[in-house]
C-alpha cells in the first residue's frame, strides 16, 4: 500500500517576525508549498506555541525588538527542549547572518533580499535532508 501524504498539521511551521508583512509573505508561500504555518509577531505569541510544539522547523527573524532571533534559537534547546531545526531569515549581511546562525547552532540561514522563494526551498531541502 502507497504511504498517505503528509497533512499540512504534520508539517507544521512556525515563522517568527516582527513584520505582519514579512509574516503573511512567508506564511503565503509556505501554505501554497503544503505547509501548515503558525505565526509569532512577538515573544507571547511565541510562547504559546513553544508549549508543545509540534513545529518540523522554526523560522526567526534576527532584528526584533523585543529580543534578537538567534538568541532565542540559541536558547529553545535547553528552555523549552525543541529539537526542530531552525533557520535564521534576516535583512543583516550574508556574513554577520552566517555567523549568527552558526553560534545560535542554527541549521540554516537566507537573506531576505534573496526572497521568500528562497526561504522555501533552503526549508524544503532541510526538511528533505531530516526526513
Amino acid at each position: 500500500m502507497p504511504a498517505l501524504p503528509e497533512s499540512n498539521e504534520t508539517r507544521r511551521i512556525l515563522v517568527v517576525d516582527d513584520s505582519p508583512l514579512a509574516l503573511e509573505m512567508v506564511e503565503s508561500a509556505l501554505v501554497e508549498e503544503g505547509f501548515g504555518v503558525d505565526c509569532a509577531i512577538d515573544l507571547t505569541a511565541l510562547e504559546k506555541f513553544l508549549i508543545g510544539s509540534k513545529h518540523v522547523l522554526i523560522v526567526f527573524d534576527v532584528q526584533m525588538p523585543e529580543a534578537f532571533g538567534d538568541d532565542l534559537a540559541a536558547m529553545l534547546h535547553d528552555t523549552y527542549g525543541v529539537t526542530a531545526p531552525v533557520v535564521l531569515f534576516s535583512t543583516v549581511a550574508d556574513e554577520e547572518l552566517a555567523e549568527r546562525a552558526k553560534n545560535a547552532n542554527a541549521a540554516a540561514w537566507v537573506s531576505k533580499g534573496a526572497g521568500v522563494e528562497a526561504l522555501v526551498a533552503r526549508i524544503k531541502s532541510l526538511l528533505a535532508e531530516t526526513s
